[in-house]
């Protein structure tokens, strides 16, 4: 069987998939077809009915919940990873009583699927006129002064100060008082029709591809390379110290209990309807 499977091209997922993607590991029973796309782009593709597998931010999982499972292995979970919120130089004195944020302030947002944005609904209601860009042009368009506020996510946290941009609240930071909890911020999906031995063929082959990674970081740095957005060599391996943890090769219980509270605090906010689904973690 030919399966079609969704990544992005940040460090934490290229370094994952360094298996799969130069072919040192397989899919049992399968034939993997991968693209690499930007998180957005994966989400939107999964939700036109795209791709058989593929990375998705939490947000996006919530909403897919009836056609999808959430492998064990790939996720990106933990503290101090989630986006930051940020202001243009000199907007943040701007921010009202509490950090509340101007009713018509611009602020840009990386995808209308993401966990960014998700939080920013937890945390913001109402606050600011949101609109959805690409993630990687908000810091360039945050220091040129064309949005007041905007969200960053990846390497963004690594490189938004030689933006010149003015701090406003880690969200995730939000997330992990209010919730006391590790932030769930994305993980595999599997579509349900292609079943539960084919589901955890892939949960397992993307296990072995990191862990082929971690055998192999040489030959994972060219991956993570080849693919990776102008950012520096210390940079990427930040990028895969802070987003790949034990939690990525297994989610646990703790993961899977993350996903719970971030699915109860999506229905509080309207982010899924009350009587919505949770999302179903692969069972052995």
């Amino acid at each position: 069987m030919r399966l079609e499977i969704g990544l992005s091209p940040c460090p934490n997922d290229t370094f994952t998939f360094h298996g799969l993607l130069t072919g040192a590991v397989q899919v049992e029973g399968a034939e993997a077809q991968l693209v690499l796309a930007d998180v957005q782009e994966l989400n939107a593709g999964l939700v036109a009915g795209r791709f058989d597998v593929a990375k998705a931010s939490t947000a996006a999982a919530l909403r897919l919940a009836p056609d999808t499972v959430f492998l064990r292995s790939g996720a990106a979970l933990g503290f101090g990873v989630g986006p930051l919120l940020l202001a243009a130089p000199g907007r943040a004195q701007s921010l009202g009583p509490r950090g509340l944020l101007p009713a018509d302030a611009r602020v840009l947002c990386p995808g209308e699927h993401t966990t960014a944005h998700l939080l920013y609904r937890l945390f913001h209601t109402g606050e600011g006129r949101v609109e959805q860009v690409p993630f990687h042009t908000i810091l360039p368009a945050l220091a040129r002064g064309e949005a007041d506020f905007g969200i960053c996510i990846h390497e963004g946290r690594f490189t938004w100060q030689r933006y010149q941009l003015e701090f406003v609240q880690d969200l995730g930071a939000a997330w992990e008082r209010h919730a006391s909890s590790p932030l769930p911020l994305g993980g595999i999906l599997a579509r349900r029709r292609l079943g539960h031995t084919l589901q955890l063929a892939v949960e397992r082959a993307i296990r072995a591809s990191l862990d082929h990674a971690r055998a192999h970081p040489a030959e994972a740095f060219t991956t993570m390379r080849q693919h990776a957005q102008e950012l520096e060599d210390e940079a990427l391996w930040k990028h895969v110290e802070l987003y790949v943890n034990a939690w990525t090769r297994d989610l646990g219980t703790e993961g899977s209990e993350a996903l719970r509270r971030i699915a109860s605090c999506a229905r509080v906010s309207g982010w899924i309807r009350d009587d919505a689904p949770g999302i179903e973690v692969l069972a052995d």
